[in-house]
């Protein structure tokens, strides 16, 4: 990887003029800028985004990287945040990975660029060269809903497992039996996490999960759609398709109507994350809420701890399951869905 003492090399100039250049500063000649962009572009450096965020004075400004701005998930997420660090004194710069790892790496370098304080992130999936090098270096970072596992990052997320296991119960005592499930991808911990939660609670009630039960989609609405037209291809279609997120949930809710079949009379649907457009489709899905907008708080004032020289928290909250009619539910079951969420769970990390 070239140095900047390679750029300055190749331009025929100082390092302290690359620096300017880099930097935009006024007082380089034209000639020198144009030599010195013509070598950062011939051996392709790139300046180190890390060390140039740790030599600066505190801007009162906080990073987000969001893993789909399309999602309502996400959106409402970042609203919270943005809310929630107004109220504490900083700005907020967002960025969306759109489910690309390059794109969040990009965002990242371009956050730590632009000399923030901190750092939220919702890993779009492992750890990359630069989400390591930052958090080696010391970077205030806080993860939210997703985690890179084995990293020393506070995480701020909701456990979804005892709304699973709440779900797959409901389902069973609605009569349902062969249940699949669309899975959001393998190298992110929610879309991991999710199916294992989905798996151990149908095996407490000897239920199995063929894998032909199992659909591979990317948090996206198009591969909710193409996996639940292969589950309507399968000799034996499933009674239930729980999708693990919303947009894949809609997408399965086209594929259906797509057949000329109704939710819930020819298959059920339930997803992971409700949003406020579930109880306007016909029928209104059941699904499972996340309390969304206190993540994005409780995310804000962990990260703002962490700059702030104050021990950071991680947070867990729980989700909850709020039964409406997709999966073949009376008005009684719809009710089910109303009781008060449980008190925070915090751990310190």
């Amino acid at each position: 990887m070239a140095s900047i003492k390679d750029v300055a090399a190749a331009a025929g100039v100082s390092v302290a003029t690359v620096s300017r250049v880099l930097n935009d500063h006024p007082s380089v000649s034209d000639d020198a800028r144009t030599r010195v962009l013509a070598a950062v572009e011939t051996l392709g450096y790139r300046p180190n985004a890390v060390a140039r965020s740790l030599r600066t004075d505190q801007t009162r400004t906080l990073g987000l990287v969001i893993s789909d701005v399309l999602n309502p998930y996400f959106t409402e997420l970042a609203r919270s945040v943005e809310e929630e660090a107004r109220a504490l004194g900083y700005s907020v710069i967002i960025g969306n990975a759109d489910e690309r790892p390059d794109l969040q790496d990009h965002h990242v370098r371009t956050l730590l660029d632009r000399r923030i304080d901190g750092l939220l992130v919702s890993p779009a999936e492992g750890a990359s060269p630069l989400m390591l090098e930052a958090v080696r270096a010391g970077t205030p970072m806080v993860f939210v809903d997703r985690w890179i596992p084995g990293l020393d990052v506070p995480v701020v997320r909701a456990d979804g497992r005892a709304a699973i296991r709440d779900l797959v119960a409901h389902l069973h005592r609605l009569g349902h039996r062969r249940l699949a499930i669309i899975a959001g991808p393998a190298a992110t911990t929610t879309g991991s996490e999710r199916v294992e939660a989905f798996r151990e609670a149908l095996a407490e009630y000897g239920v199995p999960l063929p894998d032909a039960y199992i659909g591979q989609g990317d948090f996206q609405a198009e591969s909710g759609r193409r996996v639940t037209e292969g589950f309507l291809d399968l000799p034996e279609p499933p009674e239930v398709v729980f999708a693990t997120d919303n947009l894949m949930a809609l997408g399965a809710l086209d594929a259906i109507r797509a057949r000329g079949l109704q939710v819930p009379g020819d298959m059920a649907l339930a997803a992971f994350d409700d949003i406020p457009w579930f109880v306007h489709t016909d029928p209104p899905i059941t699904a499972i809420a996340q309390p969304t907008g206190e993540l994005g708080r409780a995310a804000v004032r962990a990260l703002v701890d962490r700059i702030e020289g104050r021990p950071p928290q991680s947070v867990t909250l729980p989700a909850r399951l709020v039964a409406r009619r997709s999966c073949g539910e009376g008005h009684d079951d719809e009710n089910r869905g109303d009781e008060n969420q449980t008190p925070v769970q915090r751990s310190t990390s």
